[in-house]
């Protein structure tokens, strides 16, 4: 569900107050809250077991091949970019452990790849929201696992376009075949489906 203002170009304040919202609800409500170009998505349902063992496989498998010095972190906090008016929270963030030090939200130009695992109840958040939200935010590779499907992409090259940057490279995976996010390949052999 998204909870959009009037005026689709909103001002610090508007964002300050979709800010204090969604940090208010967090502890109250079930789900997740973001906020994106749009307004508040919520996510309504908590994750299902097959997107949680998706994402704990996926940063399992990411920890073996990526260097000492990167993490593939999937805590918190949320990753915020408060000029455009965008908070989000990608299921797997690739980072340098260095960045993730100090207070506050991560600066997302600090990512080295967002990984979301597509929800049941909201997959459009991630197959049009986030791929509209992630190049602007400049993160250099956003990858996709869709357990509905046994699917997903892998997406990079940052470039401007009319409607604000975009992803030029889309590279399709099935579950079974190796996928490579950035630099790393991993495996997508057992990764579980939605019933």
């Amino acid at each position: 569900m998204t909870i959009a203002p009037d005026d689709a170009r909103r001002d610090s304040r508007q964002y300050q107050v979709m800010r204090e919202f969604v940090q208010a609800m967090d502890d109250t409500l079930p789900g997740k809250f973001e906020i994106t170009k749009e307004g508040i998505v919520h996510d309504m349902m908590s994750p299902a077991k097959p997107h949680e063992l998706t994402t704990l496989r996926v940063r399992r498998r990411l920890e073996k091949v990526l260097p000492e010095e990167l993490v593939a972190h999937t805590g918190t906090p949320d990753m915020e970019e408060a000029a455009e008016g965008i908070m989000r929270h990608p299921d797997v963030m690739v980072i340098a452990e260095a960045d993730m030090e100090g207070e506050g939200s991560f600066d997302p130009r600090t990512l080295i790849a967002a990984i979301e695992v597509v929800s049941r109840s909201n997959p459009d958040n991630d197959w049009v929201g986030k791929m509209r939200d992630y190049p602007l935010l400049g993160i250099p590779v956003y990858a996709i696992f869709d357990p509905r499907t046994g699917a997903g992409a892998v997406l990079s090259d940052i470039h401007p376009t009319p409607d604000g940057p975009r992803y030029a490279t889309r590279k399709d995976f099935v579950y079974g075949e190796g996928v490579t996010i950035g630099e790393w390949t991993i495996s997508t052999e057992q990764l579980p489906r939605y019933p």
